[in-house]
């Protein structure tokens, strides 16, 4: 085994419930709880918090947005991974705040595995957190609470990386993920022509299992057990957020979370004395995007891309799905989920199972970090079963960006290398986009589409659709609670109409 190889040394979570605000943690102060349980796990922590050379942060809601959906009154720390490093006793000399997307936790560690492997790196912490439960709360009770924190000291900030929707999209409202996922699942209702009651019963049963796992995990934040038919019920305590969604298939984020991986060479993890029991390694990773503006998607219920990078990864590693023990798919909502089997080449109801963690709606969905906790949750069932391999596959945006990685306790063989996903993302950015524009007139059928609702019902209809010449387009409907009723009580898919477009917006009416 190559001194320079890569390898998880210590995993490590923390959930806060139940405390006032004014004791709570601020969001960089779960992210370093976490990281003190992922020291601890190595064995080494005293030892191993001085010597680590770069902390790396998973970018936290709040700054995530140029407008943030999620505000946070309370001030922010201005260079999140010196805040975490201060509370640890660390001083290291890279500190890097991530980009935005639920793929960030396992990018962030294949680019740190082939900054190890290639000598730039010896010892790193990956770390990241949200708070947002406590602040909401906070606002609610009118507590204010002091999280800016100033540290000195260099800081990489990469930003809120490319924008993942034109203002047209914006426009029209399928910007926000929980209005741009309904749009991908009755799509993919339409390719397996399913009905509606059907479809809302397979949904279900696909989250059930969900969340048994995060009735046993006990770093879950919600956890409680439903059955497939309580989570396809529309009730007024699961009421529609956005059909075909009720509010219990929709990530929720409204969580205290944080989760960290400790990450070194073997020849470092030699020297610090860290049990090679306690070693786990990233047998194989991809990285790819889909085509980035959902109005530019080749379809509506497929993704080259996760399809795409799985396969990268799986050749790295010499391994295929099959040989897969425990599995993690990213799942903020079902269709995520969908999509993805679909990509892997695997059974909605596979025997192992598709979370370890729980999933965002029941285990706790935060923020970018989510699945840095599925990766801590599968690193002690590895080393417990060294010659088992866990696959983890992530994603960020609106079904937009994905990174896979595979696990074992198994030591890599030789010397570690990736491909560069540059070099296999032309195949998915040269795909050909149906034509598409702003300002559509004319027949017109609806290829895919969604009705916002909130509290009160109904609200918004949004619709994909295809003119006669098969050009796309972006439309709203008629805001008439009667009408966007119909919408949610009838399939929809391939209805006829006709579309206009008026002072910039399209308005799209079936007849």
């Amino acid at each position: 085994m190559d001194d320079y190889t890569p390898v998880l040394i210590g995993a490590g979570q923390f959930t806060e419930q139940g405390v006032a605000p004014e004791r709570a943690h601020s969001p960089m102060g779960i992210a370093a709880q976490a990281a003190k349980a992922a020291l601890m796990d190595t064995g080494c922590a005293e030892n191993l918090a001085k010597q680590l050379d770069t902390i790396a942060v998973i970018r936290i809601f709040p700054d995530s947005y140029k407008n943030p959906r999620v505000p946070n009154p309370f001030g922010r720390a201005e260079n999140p991974p010196r805040a975490v490093a201060r509370r640890i006793g660390a001083n290291p000399e890279r500190a890097i705040y991530g980009p935005v997307g639920g793929n960030t936790p396992q990018k962030m560690i294949n680019e740190m595995a082939q900054r190890i492997s290639g000598g730039e790196m010896e010892a790193v912490l990956i770390t990241g957190s949200e708070a947002i439960n406590t602040a909401q709360r906070a606002r609610r009770s009118g507590i204010d609470l002091d999280w800016a924190e100033q540290d000195s000291g260099t800081l990489e900030d990469r930003g809120l990386g490319e924008p993942l929707s034109t203002q047209h999209e914006q426009d029209h409202g399928i910007a926000a993920p929980i209005f741009a996922y309904p749009l991908f699942e009755n799509a993919i209702r339409g390719n397996l022509g399913r009905s509606i009651d059907t479809h809302m019963l397979e949904m279900g049963k696909l989250f059930a299992p969900f969340t048994r796992v995060a009735a046993n995990n006990p770093f879950s934040f919600y956890g409680t057990i439903r059955t497939a038919e309580e989570l396809a019920a529309v009730t007024v305590e699961n009421r529609l957020i956005s059909f075909p969604y009720p509010k219990w298939m929709n990530a929720r984020d409204s969580v205290n979370q944080g989760a960290a991986v400790i990450m070194t060479s073997v020849a470092k993890a030699r020297e610090l004395g860290v049990d090679p029991s306690k070693w786990v390694f990233l047998h194989g990773c991809g990285e790819a995007s889909d085509k980035i503006m959902l109005t530019e998607r080749v379809n509506y219920h497929t993704s080259p891309a996760m399809k795409l990078n799985s396969e990268k990864a799986f050749e790295m590693a010499g391994k295929s799905i099959d040989e897969m023990d425990f599995i993690d798919i990213y799942s903020c909502f079902p269709s995520a989920v969908e999509v993805a089997c679909d990509a892997y080449g695997l059974a909605t109801d596979d025997v192992r199972g598709l979370t370890v963690t729980g999933g965002l709606p029941f285990f706790g969905g935060p923020g970018n970090n989510y699945s840095m906790h599925a990766i801590a949750t599968m690193v002690p069932m590895l080393r417990a079963a060294p010659e088992k391999f866990g696959f983890v596959s992530t994603n960020g945006g609106r079904l937009t960006k994905h990174a896979t990685g595979i696990y074992s306790a198994t030591p890599v063989k030789g010397k570690w290398a990736r491909e560069n996903p540059a070099n296999y993302q032309t195949e998915i950015d040269s795909a050909i986009s149906p034509s598409f524009t702003e300002k559509p007139f004319g027949r017109a059928q609806i290829e895919t589409y969604t009705v916002a609702c909130d509290r009160t019902g109904p609200v918004s209809g949004i619709l994909i659709g295809r003119l006669e010449d098969g050009t796309r387009f972006l439309a709203n409907t008629s805001s008439d609670p009667a009408f966007l009723q119909s919408f949610i009580n009838h399939d929809q898919l391939k209805t006829t109409g006709v579309v206009e477009s008026v002072n910039g917006k399209n308005l799209f009416n079936p007849n």
